[in-house]
């Protein structure tokens, strides 16, 4: 089966190839020829809603969408929906990072969120699916795997960030790959023509 994933961002499209395997062809957004979809919303649904109807409503395809969001209690859930550019237009994963641990320095809090909402549009009809994952984020950078936050978020129950952990490891747990695999398991059920 083709779908469409509608990002640019090639560390996630690789994520999501793992996690749902060789039974479906994922193309992204370059690979489609689609330009980068702004994200207006103020909710992670209402983003990942945005970019897979733009796909439905230009393309004619199937397709889904993520959004994920750090939510920091201490800062009041920021970064949240704005956690891809939390630094600012054109910002790197690395200046979002400094940012958090900037606006972190001194707080003893340290409770921290990952949410990820997937909308998947599948012949016409909308679906949602949504996963988050406890943890707190350290005073300082661990790991050099994973990409965004991965680096200062510790899941709960856990010795490593993202950042240290394996592909695989990482994938088990983390807030996308449980998403995906929630995606993975509607589409296995899904009546095929």
């Amino acid at each position: 089966m083709e779908i469409i994933f509608a990002t640019h961002n090639l560390h996630k499209t690789e994520e999501v190839r793992s996690i749902l395997g060789p039974d479906y062809r994922i193309k992204n957004l370059p690979e489609l020829g689609c330009p980068d979809i702004p994200e207006t919303a103020d909710t992670l649904k209402g983003n990942a809603l945005q970019k897979a109807q733009y796909v439905a409503d230009r393309y004619g395809r199937n397709c889904f969408a993520d959004d994920t969001g750090l939510e920091i209690e201490a800062l009041d859930g920021r970064p949240g929906v704005y956690s891809a550019r939390y630094a600012g237009e054109g910002c790197s994963y690395q200046d979002n990072v400094l940012k958090v641990l900037k606006e972190m320095e001194g707080i003893a809090n340290r409770k921290a969120c990952f949410k990820t909402v997937i909308a998947l549009i599948l012949n016409g009809q909308r679906y949602f699916f949504e996963v988050r994952v406890d943890g707190i984020i350290l005073p300082e950078q661990r790991g050099v795997d994973g990409f965004g936050y991965d680096p200062v978020f510790l899941p709960d129950g856990y010795n490593q960030t993202f950042a240290e952990m394996d592909g695989a490891t990482k994938n088990s747990i983390s807030h996308r790959g449980r998403a995906m695999r929630q995606l993975k398991d509607f589409l296995l059920e899904y009546p095929r023509p």
